[in-house]
């Protein structure tokens, strides 16, 4: 069987990196979409490295997104993201990618997409699919590029980059009924005859915020060792799969997805080393949190799970509300396994509950190749 190619933009966006397509390039159908992704990115594969494809054997690698027209009147395009499984055949299409959104503003314009300045600032007006939520990008455009050189440095990232401000526009209820999809800002779960305080928040990406200190852990793990801790990985596993039942997510635990909701193990402030060497201490951060995304630790966090932290924390009687260094600002400082991460959120009372308006983030953005990708097809 002879390989086959398809039009492509291989980009970083924040932490991530992802395959672009334009979704007049790719079949309408989503089986044969999955099929393509599947083979281009190189799962699946046992051995976890995906070296026949693209990916790079973490789900922060593992990934691809569909940029297309606009169907939503208040957007300049559609932004359709895939996470692909790295060991499986699985391609879960339940959530966004927050750091991958730092790249498509930048995508839509150097395509040609969307009209931006030679110089000056470009406005992008994103509809996420996945979510149903609408995002604004906002970037710095040099001789009718986007930028890429800049000052901005973000944990898990060497060097710097041109600043990408992502505003998630009422980022609750992504795929629930609401920022606080159970009505409570805190309750317990049961696992194996231990109750556990535990949050679940809708905001950017469902989630369910452990307590890590119920598990044994302090939030200064780095993950090789949360991966290595015995019967830790399949706790966190149960208990995310008891909150896609509590938040409507699945009728079962058995049919919970692969990849939202996250969970998240939170934590006062310690210090802690980060994954290259430097040594954060605890007070440069306002929470600690540890994720799992795609039943692997996150060596960083992945954006979207850090603004549902922020926006979490910043919300009365939650569980990283209680653990976290009083916040006095729109500012929540999160401390992960590669540094820190600084999100923000506005959020109102409503009624008994409470209303995210906005939650936004700062990335950068680099496009690395340009082209066709080759793929055989299975």
């Amino acid at each position: 069987m002879t390989q086959r190619s398809i039009p492509a933009v291989f980009m970083r966006g924040g932490s991530s990196k992802g395959v672009f397509f334009h979704a007049r390039d790719l079949p309408e159908r989503r089986a044969e979409q999955e099929a393509i992704f599947l083979a281009v990115i190189g799962s699946p594969d046992p051995y976890g490295r995906q070296l026949d494809g693209m990916g790079g054997g973490i789900s922060s690698l593992s990934k691809a997104v569909i940029i297309g027209p606009p169907t939503h009147p208040e957007a300049d395009i559609d932004y359709t993201f895939a996470q692909v499984a790295v060991d499986r055949a699985v391609v879960d299409w339940g959530s966004n990618c927050g750091n991958l959104s730092g790249a498509v503003g930048p995508f839509a314009v150097d395509e040609g997409l969307v009209a931006a300045p030679r110089d000056g600032e470009a406005f992008v007006r994103i509809h996420q699919t996945n979510t149903r939520k609408i995002m604004h990008a906002r970037f710095p455009m040099v001789g009718g590029r986007a930028a890429v050189a800049g000052d901005l440095a973000i944990a898990g990232v060497a060097g710097t980059g041109a600043r990408v401000r992502v505003d998630i526009l009422n980022p609750g209820g992504t795929r629930t009924s609401g920022l606080l999809p159970t009505g409570q800002a805190l309750q317990e779960l049961v696992l194996d005859g231990a109750r556990i305080r535990v949050s679940m928040v809708d905001a950017a990406n469902p989630m369910i915020l452990v307590d890590a200190e119920a598990l044994g852990c302090d939030g200064t793990e780095s993950p090789d060792a949360i991966e290595a801790k015995p019967g830790l990985m399949a706790a966190l596993d149960r208990l995310r799969r008891m909150a896609a039942v509590a938040m409507g997510m699945a009728a079962t635990e058995g049919e919970a997805g692969l990849a939202v909701p996250k969970v998240g193990m939170v934590a006062p402030p310690r210090d802690f080393t980060a994954l290259d060497g430097t040594r954060v201490a605890a007070e440069e951060f306002d929470i600690a949190a540890r994720v799992i995304s795609m039943e692997r630790a996150h060596r960083a966090i992945p954006l979207t799970a850090a603004m549902c932290h922020g926006v979490a924390t910043r919300v009365p009687g939650t569980l990283p509300n209680l653990l976290a260094r009083r916040i006095t600002g729109e500012e929540v400082r999160v401390g992960n396994p590669s540094g820190v991460l600084s999100v923000g959120g506005v959020l109102r009372p409503e009624g008994q509950s409470w209303h995210a308006e906005s939650a936004v983030v700062f990335r950068t953005a680099r496009r690395l190749m340009e082209g066709r990708v080759f793929y055989l097809p299975r």
